[in-house]
């Protein structure tokens, strides 16, 4: 190290521990702002008003009242006493408000006395569930009080849960629900509950502990999410569709991997699966999604949109009552697709194969901005070949992951070139090949076993890391009852023949679309 080298390093060591100072006393400023006592009270104060939302009262109950007012609701819901939880965005009222209002529309006709509201975690990464109990919540419409016996059975009931103050000094996601709430409900106590780290475990946890105290409490369950971030208008609404089916199926795990491949975004993931969760465990079966839109609808700015949702979900409707008869499970459906759409996907494939057996036609360009909506929906499929009539390969992917056209293509060239039963297609072979696809309907999970249709139902049956799937014809060609069919498809996941009837054991059903 030469001599102006070590004159310049305390320089710059001291100029690191003073830059560490100033975040260190910005951080104990925000707390020391965010957490201010009043009357000798700590009161966690607004730090959105005059930004996200109006500070002056007047103009912020005006704006909400005609957000509310806008907001018209289907004859067809639910009575609202069956009422368990809401999903609302948090934006700033401005981009968000007008779709949020559905949902708090709901909850204005209803009562409650104690709000729990989910919020995820955009400011400080943390693992499992932070709950603020040092005061109450403090906006331009007045103070929400907590509960504290609530939160306090809640720390009891769950190990990941605790105090993070910096998880709700700079949070957004929360207090954006609170003027809505405090509009509707002319007094109620909070549960404020922030979420890290985005994990099955404390989602379930979570989930478990609320609705062992549900069976002595009633109280609304909120779960604050926007959807996908700045993508096109026309991708995110594609990503979007996808999150609010698993919402509207009350699918949870699937909603989770949807997450982790990339078919669908939410900031606020974590509560959502918990509200899932928490409303089965209840017995709430009917989530209404009530309005969807995105910041487009408010900027006009197309290239880079935020998606909004409300939903609300009901108790009751759908939940089988003690000795009411099991009724068949309607098939699962998706949308038919034309005999266009049919034509492209077996040109899709057909061109698949031919660029990768003779390389002198380009592999398919499938951009999603020039595919029909009904091609660039999730969707699994199958892709079988055949020879002379003589299976040459099948390869296919049930849970929709990608596009259906994009799945079509892939599952097109595993068939051919990598199907382990057989060597790969020759050029020589070309003339004589003959094309299937199946496309398939989502899986939907089944509670009884006895709701299986033979001859319109496939089955994935899950336990553990084994899976086993059958093909909804393969039931009719063998001739096998309900019960049959299950035990194979027990077989076929390497389970013995009775897992079917294990509570731990999953069972889905689908459709197949043959051409």
């Amino acid at each position: 190290m030469d001599q102006d080298q070590e004159i310049l390093t305390p320089f710059k060591e001291r100029r690191s521990l003073w830059a560490a100072f100033l975040v260190a006393a910005a951080v104990l400023a925000a707390f020391a702002q965010a957490f201010a006592a009043a009357d000798g009270e700590p009161v966690r104060r607004s730090i959105l008003a005059g930004t996200w939302y109006p500070a002056d009262p007047k103009e912020l109950r005006a704006t909400l009242g005609d957000y509310l007012q806008r907001a018209t609701l289907p004859d067809s819901l639910p009575s609202t006493d069956s009422l368990v939880g809401i999903v609302s965005p948090h934006a700033g009222i401005r981009y968000s408000g007008a779709i949020a209002a559905y949902a708090y529309k709901v909850v204005q006709q209803s009562a409650f006395d104690t709000v729990v509201v989910l919020a995820p975690s955009h400011r400080v990464a943390f693992s499992g569930v932070s709950v603020h109990r040092r005061g109450p919540f403090e906006t331009p419409l007045g103070r929400v009080p907590l509960d504290t016996e609530l939160i306090e059975a809640l720390l009891q009931a769950d190990p990941d849960m605790r105090d993070l103050p910096e998880a709700h000094a700079q949070e957004h996601s929360l207090e954006i629900q609170l003027p809505f709430l405090q509009t509707v409900l002319p007094s109620f106590r909070l549960v404020p509950l922030v979420m890290g780290r985005l994990s099955w475990d404390t989602c379930e946890r979570l989930a478990k502990a609320l609705s062992a105290l549900a069976r002595s409490r009633r109280f609304l369950v909120v779960a604050s999410t926007d959807l996908s971030h700045y993508h096109s208008e026309k991708e995110a609404r594609i990503l979007d569709e996808r999150l609010l089916e698993r919402l509207r199926r009350l699918e949870a795990r699937e909603l989770m991997e949807d997450m982790a491949s990339g078919n669908c975004e939410a900031c606020g993931a974590a509560p959502i699966v918990t509200l899932i969760l928490y409303t089965r465990a209840i017995g709430a079966h009917d989530m209404r999604i009530l309005k969807y839109g995105t910041s487009a609808d408010v900027t006009g700015e197309t290239n880079r949109v935020v998606g909004y949702a409300a939903a609300a979900v009901f108790k009751g409707s759908g939940a089988r009552t003690e000795g009411s008869e099991a009724v068949p499970a309607a098939a699962p459906s998706s949308p038919s697709l034309s005999p266009e759409d049919k034509a492209r996907l077996k040109n899709i494939a057909r061109q698949t194969l031919a660029a990768k057996l003779f390389g002198t036609l380009p592999s398919p360009d499938l951009p999603l901005s020039e595919l029909p909506m009904s091609l660039r929906e999730p969707r699994g499929a199958f892709v079988t070949l055949k020879r002379h009539g003589q299976l040459r390969g099948c390869i296919g992917q049930i849970e929709a992951r990608q596009p259906l056209a994009h799945t079509v293509s892939r599952m097109a060239s595993a068939a051919a070139f990598q199907d382990p039963r057989f060597p790969p297609v020759t050029p020589e072979e070309w003339d004589d090949l003959e094309l299937e696809i199946s496309v398939l309907s989502p899986l939907e999970k089944l509670d009884d076993p006895t709701q299986v249709r033979v001859g319109t139902h496939g089955l994935v049956l899950r336990k553990g890391s084994r899976s086993g799937l059958l093909l909804p014809q393969v039931a009719v060609e063998q001739g096998w009852d309900r019960e049959t069919f299950l035990r194979q498809t027990c077989r076929k996941a390497g389970l013995p023949p009775e897992a079917w009837r294990d509570p731990d054991t999953e069972i889905y059903i689908f459709t197949a679309e043959v051409f």
